[in-house]
Formats: C-alpha cells, sequence, structure tokens
C-alpha cells in the first residue's frame, strides 16, 4: 500500500538547499511514497523559540500544525526542524485544544531516514556513489530524536560508498542556528575540532541529517581549502 506523505522543506531547504528538498523528494518516492507539498508552510518555528519568543514560536507552530493536521506522515529532511515540532505539545502546555492537535501532528513527524528505517522498513533505496563518506551525527538528530544507526543503514546499502567512521563524529559542529552569530570564535573552535579529526582520514565526503549543520561544515571547509564536500544524506541517497 502507497504511503501519502506531506513533505516539510524547512527554511534552509527552501531558501539555501532547494536541492535537498528535491532530493528527499526522489527518495521517498523511489521507497514507495506518493509524496505531496503545501505551499502555505512556513518555518517550524525553531528560530523564535531558540532566541526566547516562546508568543512568535506559538504563533509559527500554529500555522504548522493548520497546514499539516491533515496529513498521514509528514517527513522533512531536517533532525532538528522534526525536533522541533516534537516540542509543539509542550510549547502548548496551558492551551488544551492547541496542545491535542499539536501531539497528534508531531506524532506523525518524521525525520527523513528515521521514516524510510524506522516506518517503510527501507535501507536499500536504489542509490550509487562512488566514494568515501563520514558521518556527522547532528546534535538533534542524536540527542533528541535517537538517530544513530538509521542513516548508517541507509549510506552502508549505497552501492560504491564506503562509510568512514569519523571520530568526532558525535562532536557538536557549532552551529546552534543564532548560537554560531552570537559566538562566532568559540563556534568556529568547535568546528575545526571536529574538521581536524575529518582532516586526518582519506574522506571524499561528509554527510548529516541537518542541512544546518552542513552549511557551516560547508564554509569552513572551503575556507580552509578542504577537497571534502559536504552533501546531505538525501542527495547521496537520490544520486544514482
Amino acid at each position: 500500500m502507497t504511503r501519502t506523505v506531506a513533505l516539510f522543506a524547512t527554511c534552509l531547504g527552501d531558501q539555501f538547499w532547494p536541492e535537498v528538498v528535491h532530493a528527499a523528494a526522489t527518495v521517498l518516492e523511489r521507497a514507495g511514497c506518493a509524496v505531496t507539498f503545501d505551499p502555505a508552510q512556513t518555518c517550524c518555528g525553531q528560530p523564535a523559540f531558540n532566541s526566547g519568543f516562546q508568543a512568535d514560536a506559538r504563533s509559527v507552530a500554529r500555522h504548522f500544525i493548520t497546514v499539516f493536521e491533515r496529513a498521514d506522515a509528514i517527513v522533512a529532511p531536517s533532525g532538528s526542524c522534526v525536533a522541533m515540532v516534537h516540542r509543539y505539545p509542550d510549547l502548548f502546555r496551558d492551551e488544551p485544544t492547541w496542545r491535542a492537535r499539536a501531539e497528534q501532528v508531531a506524532h506523525r513527524t518524521f525525520e527523513l531516514s528515521a521514516f524510510l528505517v524506522r516506518e517503510l522498513r527501507v535501507t536499500d533505496v536504489g542509490a550509487r556513489l562512488q566514494a568515501r563518506v563520514a558521518w556527522h551525527d547532528a546534535c538533534h538528530g542524536l540527542r533528541e530524536l535517537g538517530l544513530h544507526d538509521e542513516p548508517r543503514a541507509l549510506l552502508r546499502a549505497v552501492q560504491g560508498l564506503e562509510l568512514v567512521d569519523l571520530r568526532t563524529g558525535e562532536a557538536c559542529c557549532g552551529f546552534g542556528g543564532t548560537f554560531a552569530v552570537k559566538f562566532p570564535e568559540l563556534s568556529t573552535a568547535m568546528l575545526d575540532h571536529k574538521l581536524t579529526a575529518l582532516d586526518a582520514q582519506p574522506v571524499d565526503v561528509i554527510s548529516a541529517v541537518d542541512s544546518s549543520c552542513l552549511m557551516q561544515i560547508r564554509g569552513r571547509l572551503l575556507r580552509r581549502g578542504s577537497r571534502v564536500r559536504a552533501m546531505h544524506l538525501a542527495e547521496i541517497l537520490a544520486a544514482g
């Protein structure tokens, strides 16, 4: 039976990395899903929430809930955005009606790799990529969604791909949304700690489930003159 999936593009996907959104749609279709996209979607509310603007975050969350609450499954190529949606019930803890609606939406919202592996029981999507790939465990995906084995299982099924164990794989990239803006020196030092370990290994690509992390990593790789490419998991899974 075909699963109908509502794709949430995310702000970064929409504004900076649309190829990730297209790749996610391709991968879901390869996995047998019917993908829908509602152009009324906007943001998950995480930037406002992380900056302490609770009322603004609730306003954005209400719009997200209204747009997506009729979907059977909502999938995003972003662990951090999905983690934010999972916080919605607590965001509306003092509003019973909205809390109930938020719980229903949160329950049906999945990060891409989690949806493929946990829900669809799919690991091989027919991808091909001749490359040595290191994996970055994005903080929200690892610590809030428990994502660890799922993306690795998908990568191991890619023909021609060699998955490299990165010593600093679970270390934060230093992005943290506004953290990188408020504390640029600390953010860069955290990222350099990760990339120094990457330099010590023969790697072609570093990948993750979050475009935000990859945007941070890609920018620093370019400044360091590295030949390593930053690719979202969805781009790898859509390759070939």
